[in-house]
């Protein structure tokens, strides 16, 4: 009897280890989304401008692409907090920069398309930023729980790197799926742009065979057709 209580009792205290574990590695460990994807149309002779915040000694990284319109470029600049230009592309489809460390505000994020008149772009683009300023945060509360770990096997470090990095890999997975479906978006503009060509003038060379069908018979029949003379 005393046994079997001695193991319900050390199975309530895995429960209870495992339970507090994986509350604070999701609550703690890994930490609020800062990511951002955003897909905009940019007018004609525009200029689009988005703000960033961040926290100072993070890392940011600011991906681009342009999934739609004439020539299918755009430029794009990057402005510190204090007031730098970081980056400057001019007339670019796509683009990948980071920012380490960054400052404490906003950085500002312009899209320009005032060269092109008469068309106008739909772009995509993610902001990634990897915080290390919170990470230190739940260290204490961390170490709150480690004190059951004497009641159980396993290490709440090790189980803290799974978590860690399986929550990694599935922000790896999310940000491919997200190029992904832009680059999904840019080549069925592509195909779709590249139909409506191929049909008008197909249509126009098929137009242009008819007519001159026509009138190569209609010159033979003039040509063979002869008056006939009353007697």
């Amino acid at each position: 009897m005393h046994c079997e209580l001695s193991m319900i009792t050390a199975s309530a205290q895995l429960f209870v280890f495992v339970y507090l574990t994986l509350t604070a590695g999701l609550t703690l460990g890994l930490g609020s989304n800062q990511d951002v994807e955003f897909t905009f149309l940019l007018p004609a002779g525009g200029t689009e401008c988005f703000f960033q915040t961040t926290a100072r000694n993070d890392s940011m990284e600011v991906e681009y692409q342009v999934i739609a319109g004439s020539s299918l470029v755009v430029g794009f600049v990057l402005i510190s907090p204090s007031g730098y230009q970081l980056v400057s592309d001019h007339r670019s489809s796509d683009g990948i920069h980071t920012v380490e460390p960054t400052e404490d505000g906003d950085y500002r994020l312009c899209f320009d398309n005032s060269f092109s008149k008469l068309s106008e772009k739909m772009v995509f683009f993610e902001v990634i930023i990897n915080s290390q300023s919170g990470t230190g945060g739940g260290q204490e509360e961390w170490a709150d729980i480690a004190i059951m770990e004497s009641m159980v096997e396993y290490k709440l470090e090790d189980i803290r790197a799974s978590i860690d990095s399986v929550h990694r890999d599935l922000e790896k997975s999310r940000q491919v799926q997200a190029v992904l479906r832009a680059f999904e978006a840019r080549d069925r503009y592509l195909l779709e742009d590249n139909l409506w060509r191929v049909s008008f003038w197909s249509c126009l060379n098929l137009f242009v065979m008819l007519t001159v069908a026509v009138t190569q018979v209609y010159t033979l029949r003039r040509l063979f057709d002869t008056k006939r003379v009353r007697t």
